[in-house]
């Protein structure tokens, strides 16, 4: 039985603020700080993509300088800064505003960017609401910076959890955006995580890769990896609580669940999606195997339109899961679908197809892949549908 549970307490010793600076089209707020009362220690997971935006070289080297002490995190949407003349420029003036309106080191400042790529970033839009954004700050905006950082999203997203330890209780809050261009591997798309737990930069940056594995690493809406991928862990020990071996290993638990919790929002809101999918594999020689079947079959355009149109047709599925480089044999193959047996052995199982296309219809469907013998590896992974939306919301992203 878990000994923590979903709560909305939020963390001791950390103050949220938004504004609107003019770098988005439409006047909402799009810019987003967090800071930590005191030095925190700090771990980040950042994109894979080769064209890696300015703030995502930044924050990793900030961390480094810093030795991986953080007080700080500076958001804005609605532009990427990447892939420009002044990328860099920008992103070192506006942390060294922030850094000076909280008069602390630079280097202990995160900054993060989301929007289109591509498009020069005015700095003065950041820096000349620096002093702002800090006098903003309230323990009470937590709901406003979740707010200020999403872009295509329909709805926010946020976590929380606490854990029960000797002397009281230790808070853990997550907010998150993402609805298009993800398949974030090793990170989220922007992701935020806050903990009043004492921990060291060593124990979040572990605790954080494994929790990214089994949540955003697990997780895609359209296969394509964003410039600006990142996620943050910060624990700034607020609490004022010392926590056992037992208690560490509780805790990672925790942070593992809320992530998956925060990724499972991400692909429902999947740009365009109507449907969360949850696809489960098991069977393969390794769990790495099984995460690339599952991974292939999440992926596939053919597989989320079939789901998006409640179309029972599990050929796509297999189709998909060869295409993954793991070698089985289609005799040993089991397959179904919101439950029930629709391949067995690799041949066709009689089912009724009427009746699994109104389960298809549900908000929320399931797909299992199965090699039956004696390989123990399994993945989760969590994706959405893909429908018309989806196309007209990229078609006419910058206008």
């Amino acid at each position: 039985m878990k000994s923590w549970e979903n709560n909305v307490n939020l963390p001791l010793g950390f103050r949220y603020s938004a504004l609107y600076a003019g770098i988005r089209k439409v006047k909402k707020d799009d810019l987003s700080l967090i800071v930590s009362d005191v030095p925190a220690a700090a771990a980040g997971v950042f994109t894979q993509n080769k064209a890696m935006a300015a703030p995502v070289i930044l924050s990793k080297k900030n961390l480094e300088t810093s030795n991986g002490v953080a007080r700080a995190i500076l958001t804005n949407a609605g532009n990427a800064n990447c892939a420009t003349r002044t990328g860099m420029k920008v992103a070192i003036e506006t942390t060294k505003a922030i850094a000076k309106a909280l008069k602390i080191p630079a280097a202990q400042v995160l900054p993060a960017s989301t929007g289109v790529i591509g498009v020069e970033l005015d700095a003065s839009k950041i820096t000349s609401h620096a002093a702002s954004l800090v006098s903003g700050l309230s323990p009470d905006r937590f709901e406003d910076a979740v707010s200020a950082i999403m872009t295509t999203d329909l709805v926010p997203k946020k976590a929380h959890a606490s854990l029960a330890v000797k002397g009281g209780t230790i808070h853990l809050a997550g907010m998150t955006k993402g609805s298009g261009m993800i398949q974030p591997l090793m990170a989220t798309t922007l992701g935020y995580i806050v903990t009043d737990a004492a921990l060291t930069p060593a124990e979040l940056q572990r605790m954080l890769r494994k929790a990214a594995d089994r949540s955003y690493n697990a997780m895609s809406v359209d296969g394509d990896t964003s410039t600006n991928d990142s996620v943050y862990l910060l624990a700034n020990g607020a609490s004022g609580l010392t926590m056992s071996a037992s208690d560490k290993a509780l805790f990672a638990e925790a942070l593992t669940v809320l992530m998956e919790d925060l990724a499972k929002q991400i692909a429902r809101d999947g740009e365009g999606a109507k449907k969360l999918v949850t696809i489960e594999v098991e069977g393969t020689r390794t769990d790495k195997q099984a995460m690339q079947i599952a991974r292939v079959i999440g992926n596939s355009p053919l597989v989320k339109t079939a789901i998006a149109g409640s179309d029972p047709n599990w050929g796509r599925i297999m189709m998909a899961a060869g295409n993954a480089g793991v070698l089985f044999e289609l005799k040993n193959v089991d397959i179904r679908m919101q439950g029930l047996l629709v391949c067995k052995g690799g041949l066709a199982r009689d089912f009724s197809e009427e009746e699994l296309t109104k389960l298809l219809d549900q908000p929320d469907c399931h797909i299992s892949f199965t090699i039956r013998g004696d390989g123990k590896g399994k993945a989760r992974f969590y994706t959405c549908d893909f429908t018309e939306g989806y196309i007209q919301i990229n078609g006419s992203y910058r206008t």
